[in-house]
């Protein structure tokens, strides 16, 4: 059985962002089930691929999944309207793929939302089945956020949004939030599986943790945050975070941010004039790099704007390598996030936008090393209890067992 399988950000292990589709992608060979992956190049990403491109495509296999990508070079710095761009090339590209590949699923996750459009034309021209993974909810989260103020874009958006739902034969929703989401636009339950982000337990192995960062001052309390440095991210509660502590004095304790972004430029402006010196700020590294730094750290930041849509409408890939790394997590929204770190003890809640009480924390925990071994220890079993990518794999792979089913009978 072929997989035809859109991911336009894909990534290996060697990759500066998420390895979902690659941990997903060989559970399906896995299981029998040859993947064609389509996707385009990224900036500090790593698709696996380094021969040239030729009339701006190349392909190969890489770690027996067969890699087609398109040289669109997507960065997080680009302008809304050079995304955009970025975002309908790859979409015409891959209607090009559908007419010129052979098949017999088609799966697609997003973001973008347009990532959806060929397996549509798959439904539409090919009559064969489309599965579509949902990582936000779009418009609502860009509505919510206020980077799409168009009524008009806004529209096409939540027209295309309804017609990706309904063409496909599966949903895949990755937080409880995305899932009422799609419920609230008129779909049956039955026809959506919830799979949210996982913990790659090979990536982030005992022998790979063990291997701490050297460099890194054993004396310092270690705080991380691993993630793009955008408008969602909400990063200036952290560097509010850090001159609250450099005002008590608490030199012991240190932020690392590691990633990059529109953002990050001010926020390194921002901390030199403030003479933040408790804030490190790192470029981004491959995972099976940041397994070093993460597993030299105590605690792990997971920080997001203090918007409502993101409580439950999101499943960030930082928070699940954190439990992976075994770091406790100390969150600074509420959710279904927040509900699990407090229901596993897995770290600690503070309110939106309140530096005191996030330094205050962090300056609590620093002085508690039992509290962070236990919340460490909590965090490392929720990973392996719930959040492990085989076992995720494995639910991910039945419902294109199912669809299969449906298709031979």
């Amino acid at each position: 059985m072929r997989v035809l399988y859109f991911h336009q950000y894909f990534q290996t292990p060697k990759g500066t962002g998420g390895t979902r589709s690659y941990a997903m992608a060989q559970a399906l060979i896995k299981a029998g089930y040859n993947v064609t992956m389509v996707c385009s190049s990224f900036t500090n990403g790593n698709t696996g691929l380094n021969k040239p491109f030729i009339k701006n495509c190349r392909r190969g296999m890489v770690d027996n999944i067969d890699v087609i990508e398109f040289n669109l070079n997507y960065s997080n710095n680009l302008s809304y309207y050079e995304r955009i761009k970025v975002f309908i090339k790859f979409t015409l590209f891959s209607i090009g793929i559908i007419f010129r590949e052979p098949f017999d699923i088609v799966f697609a996750t997003s973001t973008p939302l347009t990532t959806g459009i060929p397996g549509i034309f798959a439904r539409l021209f090919k009559k064969k089945p489309f599965i579509f993974e949902i990582r936000d909810l779009w418009p609502e989260l860009p509505r919510a956020m206020q980077i799409i103020k168009n009524p008009i874009i806004l529209g096409l958006m939540n027209i295309l949004e309804l017609i990706c739902y309904r063409s496909a034969n599966k949903l895949i929703a990755l937080s409880p939030g995305i899932k009422e989401g799609i419920i609230k636009k008129g779909i049956k339950e039955k026809k959506i599986n919830l799979i949210s982000n996982g913990s790659d337990l090979n990536i982030f192995s005992e022998k790979a943790l063990s291997a701490k960062n050297k460099s890194i001052n054993k004396d310092n309390f270690l705080a991380v945050f691993a993630g793009t440095h955008g408008a969602a991210n909400g990063l200036d509660t952290v560097l509010d975070t850090a001159l609250v502590l450099k005002k008590k004095n608490k030199k012991k304790i240190k932020i690392i941010l590691i990633g990059d972004g529109k953002l990050k430029l001010k926020l390194k402006k921002r901390a030199k004039f403030h003479k933040l010196d408790n804030i490190i700020f790192l470029d981004p590294m491959p995972k099976v790099e940041l397994v070093n730094i993460l597993s030299s750290a105590d605690i792990g930041l997971q920080v997001l704007a203090n918007i409502p849509s993101f409580y439950y409408g999101t499943s960030p890939n930082k928070f699940f390598d954190y439990l992976a790394a075994g770091l406790p997590v100390l969150n600074n929204y509420p959710g279904w996030l927040a509900d699990l770190i407090k229901k596993y003890k897995c770290g600690h809640l503070v309110e939106p936008d309140n530096p005191k009480e996030f330094a205050d924390k962090l300056i609590y925990l620093s002085e508690n090393p039992d509290i962070i071994k236990q919340m460490s220890f909590n965090a490392k079993k929720l990973a392996q209890k719930k959040f492990d990518m085989k076992i995720l794999g494995k639910k991910f792979v039945k419902c294109f067992d199912d669809v299969k089913i449906d298709i031979e009978n």
